[in-house]
């Protein structure tokens, strides 16, 4: 719902704040006080052009805000992802107008453009009075007004679920025949590669394994020599370390039984000469394995230069190597087995397509029981609010492809013998059509004249889609255009029960109508000689009564306007 709307410097107004309530907000004022302007103000905030013509005099640049309550769905988390908008509780979006005629927008203070405003104005405001903002004029909204009507988005859901498996299926169907030609003239390169790696098989890790052992072979002699010499003075010599530390050792336990502080010393001799030992045995044995092999030295220079090889001409490292065979195999592997692959593609489209065509041709059946529902349910609204005469059409065309351009190889359905065009909620187009005089054929809704008579026709289509719709704001202007008596009455009920499932403002002449407002609002406009300045003000009760009895009897306030204004107002 709509809470907090702000205006600064908005054509006549120079600053207002209006906190609208959940039910039926009821705008009235006189005729020029400025209730145009609100309305005005509010298009911009769902995208609608902008001009410095609306600043006000003397003013830099103009303001609206409003600030939203509203419950976050998949659309909405859609729109904001896709455009990097923070989600923000209560949801604010502000638009500003220079007087050099600049406009920015924000919603919840990001930037954004207008088209994204005008969008996401789209899934929250329904603005009845101009036809670019009422979302029952825009076709592509009546098929989702349709179906959750019936409630058939389970349907939908398992149909669009199914349309987006068979729309990869031909993307793959398409991408592996455009590969065919491609894929025939790499094979032998292909089969090529494939054997060259697999001829040396390079295994990960072996290259530093084997630049390694290559050091290790390469420098032998130095190893046997320099492990020998090494042996013979910790060890095997005659004034050997270790013969020097178990001297020293014997000396000092000698010490220690004189002065016992020797003993921790003793020790570490005793540890040292340990280690001189274990040192001495890796040696003797390190010196033992030694080998001098040029065979074996030939071999791992011949299996270096055959890895280096590979690496040059497949990606600079054995990794890389592994990689590029896993994928040429796979491409060779494609290549040798391209008909049968085509043929399993093939296998897997018919059963989706299969599938996909049951549930569309149920959904078309289902669709066409919901409209007539919905047609006999619209005409009575439309009767009761001085409409007798109306035809309202769920138009639902399901035609085959008569040009001969839908076939095995791309079509979604196929009902026997014939494909069908099919779209990502079914195989229907649906628009709704409507005549409101007797003798005339009904023509699309998107076509018909505005003012009063099509703010009646979105009352009644609202009231009998009310509890499937989601926008949880309804704005109605003109909607007493011609409009007066009983018929006032019948447009005052359906709005006040249509308020019960949406937030609805509604701007009103008629007494009827104001009289069963949850909420109140009077637009006055003001002038101090020099300026005229319009403002809203919420009416107290009392003041309610007054305002009443004002469009029940005129500028003069009477008795019998305040009896009858309190004899509407009871029936709220």
């Amino acid at each position: 719902m709509l809470k907090h709307l702000h205006i600064k410097n908005y054509a006549l107004i120079d600053s207002i704040d209006i906190d609208f309530q959940r039910g039926l907000n009821i705008l009235t004022g006189e005729t020029g006080a400025g209730k145009s302007i609100l309305i005005g103000a509010i298009g911009l905030l769902l995208g609608e052009r902008a001009s410095s013509d609306t600043v006000r005099e003397h003013a830099e640049k103009a303001i609206v805000e409003a600030t939203f309550d509203i419950e976050k769905h998949d659309i909405l988390s859609a729109l904001f992802d896709e455009n990097q908008i923070d989600w923000m509780d209560p949801l604010i979006i502000r638009r500003e107008i220079t007087v050099a005629g600049q406009s920015r927008g924000f919603i919840n203070d990001t930037p954004a453009p207008v088209k994204i405003m005008k969008v996401l104005g789209e899934l929250i405001v329904d603005l009845h009075g101009q036809h670019e903002h009422q979302s029952l004029l825009r076709i592509h909204t009546h098929a989702k007004l349709l179906d959750d009507f019936g409630g058939l988005m389970g349907i939908v859901s398992e149909y669009k679920t199914i349309y987006i498996t068979l729309s990869a299926l031909f993307k793959q169907l398409t991408e592996l025949k455009d590969r065919e030609q491609t894929l025939n003239e790499r094979k032998d390169l292909l089969a090529f590669q494939v054997n060259e790696i697999d001829t040396v098989d390079p295994q990960p890790g072996e290259e530093t394994s084997l630049e390694t052992d290559l050091q290790i072979l390469e420098h032998a002699e130095t190893l046997y020599d320099q492990t020998q010499q090494l042996y013979e003075m910790l060890y095997e010599s005659e004034k050997s370390v270790y013969e020097t530390l178990v001297i020293a050792r014997n000396r000092l336990d000698s010490l220690a039984d004189i002065d016992p502080s020797f003993e921790e010393w003793q020790k570490e001799c005793s540890s040292a000469e340990a280690s001189v030992n274990e040192i001495a045995n890796f040696l003797q044995r390190y010196n033992s394995r030694i080998e001098f092999d040029p065979q074996r030295l030939d071999q791992l220079r011949d299996r270096l230069g055959q890895l280096s090889l590979l690496k040059k001409k497949y990606g600079g490292s054995i990794e890389r190597i592994i990689e590029h065979r896993i994928e040429i195999g796979k491409e060779l592997e494609l290549a040798e087995n391209f008909q049968q692959s085509i043929a399993s593609l093939k296998a897997d489209i018919e059963k989706a397509r299969n599938e996909l065509s049951t549930i569309a041709e149920r959904l078309s059946s289902k669709r066409r029981e919901t409209a007539k529902k919905i047609s006999k349910l619209i005409v009575k609204e439309l009767s009761a609010l001085g409409i007798p005469n109306a035809v309202f059409d769920v138009q639902i065309t399901t035609a085959p492809d008569k040009t001969g351009e839908l076939h095995d190889e791309n079509a979604f359905i196929k009902l026997g013998r014939d494909f069908y065009p099919a779209y990502q909620n079914g195989i229907d187009k649906i628009e709704f059509y409507i005549s409101t005089n007797a003798g005339e054929s009904p023509k699309p809704l998107a076509r018909v004249a505005s003012g009063g008579e099509i703010s009646r026709i979105m009352l009644a289509m609202k009231s009998v889609l009310a509890k499937s719709e989601r926008l949880p704001l309804l704005i109605f202007d003109e909607i007493d255009v011609g409009v007066s008596g009983r018929i006032a009455q019948a447009v005052g009920r359906s709005l006040k029960t249509l308020s019960g499932y949406h937030q609805i403002i509604a701007i009103t002449h008629l007494p009827q109508i104001a009289g069963l407002a949850d909420s109140h609002y009077v637009v006055e406009k003001t002038e101090d000689g020099k300026h005229s300045s319009t403002n809203v003000r919420i009416l107290g009760m009392e003041e309610r009564v007054r305002e009443v009895a004002r469009l029940l009897s005129g500028e003069e306030i009477t008795d019998a306007g305040l009896a009858g204004a309190k004899e509407l107002m009871k029936t709220t």
